[in-house]
């Protein structure tokens, strides 16, 4: 069985030639050119690059390549489900001999499609990891090694392997194997995030020492960053939605499955489309609302982290966490599930004290991680706080933390609205002396609730139990409320001066960094906290959707023809279980929507239209537009 239409089945095919006639594209983004060349070519590669990137055309192009030069089959491991019947649907729909081995098949199904694969009837064939460990598949590739059919391997999400990186999965670990197993087939391992840390263990653990690295720009440039305060936070989430998302599909994350069935529920009593989305829910449920979310437009899924990864639906218009996560890595990834078709997306997010209490209760109290683990774990977590405080271009900081240097981007709500910042030196240092002197007169550290009741001079119960208000420093911050002094001491921490020992009852202890304040040698600048009435109005007028300010393009006979081609597509995608935009990308319907061709040459040529494709849909495309 070819893997491609006859016209461009011949061993000469070049990446290029395949670009345009299998995927519709007519020329390379960044690095793809340089990574589909040296892996045709049987180099191993370590690739880095954003979500939205292209990252699956660079082993889907060298599989083809190859696969036509003779060298057999691709393995792709790929952690999730969803993602392989996604990812294999879209390459049927454009001609690609591809397939799934999971736990979804029947033994009859797994065992055909083994038999395929000694007949070199197939491309790609997508597994998780945990499968290619299996002794059955082990013997599988063995077989295929043996008749010279073994390709190429290709470890998707590789940061999993990394215990430093934000999703780390065992299962990877064992994927070492290739190496050892198959030492002459080509290797490439593709992540979206990874800072160096993360990146050194996975060419330690994937043995890819001998790998060419590529890492592209982590800039996503059509994201727009935006950090509030956490002051009334499912108020916060609903203006933001209802004001800059009406109607458009997001992805809004919380910690606990119980604040997620609570958002979902308040999401959907607000007459805004919402799904809950959490390990805790039946699997065949969970997956039904992945496809929903899928299938349908205007779809907001309510998540924890067990939702997300795989996800590659392109009209994903806003990611907004409600509460921080544990690392910029692990923000940098789900945030980046917004805007993967290039138009504008928004990555919001609402944080408070609150939330650095508990992410770093989590990391102090965890039994099963070595000191070493915690301490990596506590830096991640300081430089995403550094993040939120940043007064600074968001993007600049994020993209720094990545080792890229960058100029500010106009874009975020520091470059739209510069924070106002204020001489707090008065302020820090008040609250510093409180944390030593409520140490010193009693021997013990006391959290951060109690601290601000001494600052303030509030005669609480605990205040006269232990004598605290013959302190110094009782009453001394009566002129700032309780959310200022909050917001100091967010910022004192994110400048490490205070931190949170969450195996002490999250009590606050002084860190070196303090002491030149303390001493009245160093000045402190903060960012001026926002009054709550502040944070709730929108900072800017209220936005066109991005569907409306890409669709003001078209007169009104373009849309017209759009309306009727998206209800085409979205027939298609239910006939063949496939999320519409598989069939095609909102790009390519506007693009014919546009150019309104009346014959089948001239459909070539317009981005998404493949080979396949064309022969497949083209003379349906023109029957729908009337030609």
């Amino acid at each position: 069985m070819s893997s491609l239409p006859a016209s461009i089945s011949s061993p000469q095919s070049t990446p290029l030639d395949v670009l345009g006639q299998v995927f519709g594209y007519q020329q390379f983004r960044g690095p793809q050119e340089a990574i589909v060349d040296h892996v045709v070519h049987g180099g191993d590669a370590l690739v880095l690059m954003p979500t939205g990137g292209g990252k699956s055309l660079c082993y889907q192009i060298p599989a083809i390549v190859r696969q036509n030069a003779g060298h057999g089959v691709t393995i792709v491991i790929s952690p999730l489900i969803a993602l392989m019947h996604d990812q294999v649907g879209a390459l049927t729909e454009a001609g690609v001999s591809a397939a799934f081995l999971n736990s979804t098949q029947t033994f009859e199904e797994s065992s055909a499609l083994e038999k395929q694969l000694l007949r070199n009837e197939l491309t790609l064939l997508y597994a998780a990891p945990e499968r290619i460990n299996t002794p059955r598949m082990k013997g599988l590739l063995a077989s295929l090694h043996e008749r010279g059919l073994l390709s190429l391997f290709a470890i998707d999400e590789a940061h999993c392997v990394s215990q430093w990186g934000h999703d780390f999965r065992p299962e990877y670990r064992s994927l070492s194997l290739l190496h050892e197993t198959f030492p002459d087939v080509p290797r490439m391992a593709l992540t979206a995030t990874a800072d160096h840390l993360t990146r050194q263990d996975m060419i330690e653990r994937l043995k890819l020492e001998e790998a060419r690295e590529f890492v592209s720009s982590f800039d996503r440039p059509n994201i727009r960053y935006t950090i509030v305060e956490k002051t009334d936070p499912t108020r916060q989430l609903l203006r933001f939605i209802q004001t800059e998302h009406d109607a458009e599909a997001g992805i809004v994350y919380c910690q606990s499955r119980k604040r997620v069935e609570e958002i979902a529920g308040m999401l959907e009593a607000a007459g805004i489309k919402a799904m809950a989305y959490h390990a805790g829910l039946d699997a065949k449920l969970r997956q039904q609302r992945q496809d929903r979310f899928l299938r349908e437009d205007g779809m907001v899924m309510v998540a924890t982290i067990a939702f997300g990864m795989g996800i590659d639906k392109p009209d994903v218009r806003f990611v907004a966490h409600l509460d921080m996560p544990k690392n910029i890595e692990g923000y940098y990834q789900e945030t980046g599930r917004a805007g993967r078709d290039g138009q504008s997306a928004d990555a919001w997010m609402v944080y408070g004290l609150q939330d650095v209490v508990n992410q770093r209760r989590m990391i102090d109290t965890s039994e099963a991680a070595s000191e070493e683990f915690k301490q990596v774990m506590r830096g991640k977590l300081d430089a995403l706080l550094s993040l939120a405080e940043d007064t600074r271009c968001r993007r600049v900081s994020l993209l720094g933390y990545f080792g890229e240097a960058s100029q500010p981007c106009g874009n975020c709500d520091n470059c739209l609205n510069p924070p106002a910042v204020w001489d707090a030196t008065e302020a820090a240092r008040k609250m510093l002396s409180c944390i030593y002197r409520v140490q010193q007169a009693s021997g013990i550290s006391f959290g951060a609730g109690h601290l601000m009741d001494i600052l303030r001079g509030k005669t609480t119960e605990k205040i006269t139990q232990y004598g605290h208000e013959s302190l110094s420093t009782f009453g001394i911050g009566a002129d700032l409320a309780e959310a200022q002094w909050r917001s100091v001491l967010r910022q004192l921490i994110a400048k490490n001066m205070v931190r949170v020992n969450a195996e002490a009852f999250n009590t606050l202890q002084l860190l070196p960094d303090a002491r030149q304040v303390l001493k009245g040698e160093a000045s402190v600048l903060l960012r001026q906290q926002a009054l709550a009435a502040k944070a709730d109005k929108p900072k800017r007028g209220s936005k066109t959707s991005v569907k409306g300010l890409v669709e003001a393009t078209l007169n009104a006979g373009a849309l017209e023809r759009l309306a009727r081609l998206k209800a085409w597509r979205g027939e298609v995608a239910r006939e063949h279980n496939l999320p519409a935009f598989v069939i095609f990308h909102d790009a390519t319907l506007r693009a014919i929507a546009e150019q309104a061709p009346q014959r089948l040459q001239d459909l070539e040529g317009i981005s998404g239209m493949g080979t396949k494709k064309l022969q497949a849909y083209g003379a349906e495309v023109l029957r729908v537009l009337g030609a």
